[in-house]
């Protein structure tokens, strides 16, 4: 057998094949599973997004190499959707290039950026691929720890000067996964500062701007006067169009980032599908009914999740963003043995926030990723299980 590369050998197992895999094992033992543990929405498609792509899969040309970059006609779409959703100007010409997927930016920009020895700036915990992706492009990641008395956002003032100064990318996630935190547009004014004081490119995932609740709207970090000259956002359609297999997202921001890896995908990529794009751009043009439909089933999903473990002994505040629900663990337990136990005997899975990172610890994720009959039934085994918790 061939000898694999260094940097493979130090890639650690995704995080959500492991989940994957005990899912799978568990079903083979013919155990009713309740999975509350990968971020993959159960809500269909909507059916205009459907009949889009059946149209567009008709159509020769869609079937012919897509540009790299995107279609004009896509990227259009992306610009205005930014300009209906947060009011602010994109250029769709130089200021936005389709991905295959946002997973696919956020992996492929480290290698827009990042040389071997250069630092990234990541908060933790973490979606693993900021992380990872900062590994395979021989960057190292200095960690920035989001902890609860901060509401869960990075504290610039504590980052050395001189990690700063060597630093290449800031990671921002917001709303933010795995805690479900929120920022305000004061937090994104200090980020942008930060930025320009040590010139570096924030890199915001936006994936679930769209999941939020109880009245608040996530801002783009854009609506800072400057923030194109130091910011680039990664969007998705997986989230609020219930797309996830479909694998088509965005970046956009300032030019030049946006044409570094738009340069560097079209050397590795083809670009996506041009059926998916016209798909995307019918998710994109008529997203407030999809997003405000989707955003009433989760809410109504948290409150059963929060309103059950709080019924246990947690003092937790119902998220204002995403569809997750980030806990503290009971006393007695770490991250991973909590996870085991509540497989185990409720037969429920939930996510070691371990798996996140090291501030991860001490934490679980859980997820509004499944129907409310069932979502009851996981608090009900829960309860049975676990009484009465103590912190």
């Amino acid at each position: 057998m061939i000898e694999q590369s260094d940097r493979v050998k130090t890639i650690p197992p995704y995080l959500f094949a492991g989940i994957e895999k005990k899912i799978e094992e568990a079903k083979a033992k013919g155990e009713d599973i309740i999975s509350l543990g990968i971020g993959d929405p159960d809500i269909p498609t909507p059916d205009f997004i459907i009949d889009e792509i059946k149209r567009q899969l008709t159509v020769t040309e869609n079937h012919q190499y897509p540009s790299s970059v995107g279609m004009l006609a896509y990227r259009a779409a992306v610009a205005g959707y930014y300009q209906n959703r947060f009011g602010v100007e994109i250029d769709a010409k130089t200021e936005v290039c389709s991905l295959i997927g946002s997973k696919e930016g956020i992996a492929n920009i480290n290698y827009c950026f990042v040389n071997p020895g250069d630092i990234n700036l990541v908060p933790n915990p973490f979606y693993p691929v900021y992380d990872t992706a900062t590994m395979l492009a021989g960057g190292k990641s200095y960690y920035l720890p989001l902890l609860a008395e901060n509401g869960f956002l990075p504290d610039f003032d504590i980052i050395p000067a001189e990690i700063a100064a060597k630093a290449k990318i800031l990671w921002l996630n917001y709303p933010n996964n795995p805690t479900g935190a929120v920022a305000n547009l004061d937090f994104f004014a200090k980020a942008v500062a930060f930025a320009k004081r040590y010139n570096l490119l924030i890199c915001h995932d936006t994936a679930y701007a769209d999941m939020t609740y109880d009245g608040y709207v996530a801002p783009s970090i854009f609506q800072i006067p400057g923030a194109k000259d130091v910011a680039i956002e990664f969007g998705s359609c997986s989230k609020p169009f219930n797309m996830t297999g479909w694998r088509i997202g965005f970046v956009v921001g300032n030019a030049e980032a946006v044409e570094t890896l738009a340069r560097y995908k079209s050397n590795v990529d083809s670009g996506a599908f041009q059926a998916v794009q016209y798909a995307g751009i019918a998710g994109l043009l008529n997203y407030k009914p999809v997003v405000e439909a989707s955003q009433q089933v989760y809410a109504a999903r948290r409150d059963i999740l929060v309103g059950g473990l709080n019924d246990m002994g947690w003092s937790l505040k119902f998220p204002l963003g995403t569809f997750y629900v980030w806990a503290p663990v009971p006393k007695g337990f770490t991250s991973a043995s909590f996870a085991e136990y509540v497989l185990e005997k409720a037969g429920v899975i939930i996510t070691p926030g371990s798996g996140y990172g090291e501030y991860g610890e001490g934490y679980f994720r859980a997820t509004l990723t499944v129907e409310e009959a069932r979502m009851k039934e996981a608090m009900v085994r829960l309860k049975k299980t676990l009484g009465t918790v103590e912190f």
